[in-house]
């Protein structure tokens, strides 16, 4: 007898639930909210609230089109981790065509081509970057070749930022950069706190995250080092501009942030690490939100 192997159905919520997983619309917010920081904490430019709009939907349709790419590619992976074998290409919620490759390049080409159009060339430039470097660097290139996967492809988000700053004045001074630098040394503490929590995934996918190259103990010694490098360099901002709200949240955030990693570095258990990986989601909240209101109020 012949065995059938029928697609999974889906209610429409969940059909929702799979697009909205499949685009990564949770973490695309995030990139579109930090080019958004780096719009208005620019000084000098004359973009209006309409830049700001076509920048971050722009910035959040390049970078759906980067995360959808990154389960098109990975969905053989995904099979092997507890935390990715529910998405939808996995389970066949969504079936996995080639079809879905065009889709990803006209939303990427939309994204940027508006950016271009109507803000300018250079922000344009700075959001296809940080698709680029998710989709191709990091999910591609360097994902099962090197442990720094994520410390390369952690630019997808300092390119959002200096987008944001490109779009609010393409002579944009020392600000942006910095905010760049932030998310920079943001995503390795973020990113391994996660990878300690989930180390038998990443092992048995056969992928050289840091905890899976030195071990548990090692990487949250790492993590705790860069989440200083980190506070350090979001304290920075205050030298050129960013006023006592903006150093209040970076401090607040940050000195959390340090806690969390400090009890990581002496017990490398999953909860512990749950803690520290929702700690650095805290640290970057509190300093982008810090950021927005501050530069209101200057």
């Amino acid at each position: 007898m012949n065995t059938v192997l029928a697609v999974p159905e889906a209610s429409a919520p969940g059909l929702v639930r799979a697009v909205i997983g499949l685009f990564k619309l949770r973490i695309g917010t995030l990139i579109a909210i930090t080019a958004l920081v780096g719009f208005v904490v620019t000084p000098g430019g004359d973009a209006g609230a309409m830049q700001a709009l076509v920048l971050t939907l722009g910035t959040l349709m390049a970078s759906a089109s980067a995360g959808a790419f990154n389960q098109y590619h990975e969905h053989a992976t995904d099979r092997l981790m507890l935390r990715t074998r529910n998405r939808a290409f996995v389970t066949g919620v969504l079936p996995r065509h080639r079809a879905w490759l065009l889709l990803f390049a006209l939303m990427l080409a939309a994204g940027v081509g508006t950016v271009w159009l109507l803000v300018n060339p250079l922000a344009a430039m700075f959001v296809f970057l940080g698709a680029f470097f998710y989709a191709i660097v990091y999910t591609v290139w360097l994902k099962r070749r090197s442990w720094l996967n994520i410390v390369v492809g952690g630019l997808s988000g300092s390119f959002a930022v200096l987008a944001g700053g490109a779009a609010a004045n393409p002579a944009f001074g020392p600000l942006p950069w910095l905010f760049a630098l932030i998310l920079f040394l943001w995503t390795p503490p973020h990113f391994w706190s996660l990878a300690i929590a989930g180390q038998s995934d990443y092992k048995a996918a056969g992928i050289p995250m840091l905890p899976v190259v030195v071990g548990s103990r090692r990487a949250a010694r790492v993590v705790y080092l860069s989440t200083w490098a980190l506070v350090l360099a979001s304290i920075a901002p205050v030298g050129f501009g960013m006023g006592a709200l903006y150093l209040v949240g970076a401090a607040v955030g940050g000195a959390y942030f340090i806690c969390r990693a400090a009890q990581l570095a002496r017990l490398q258990d999953r909860q512990t690490a749950i803690r520290c990986f929702l700690a650095s989601l805290l640290q970057l909240s509190a300093v982008l939100i810090a950021a927005c209101f501050d530069a209101a109020l200057r």
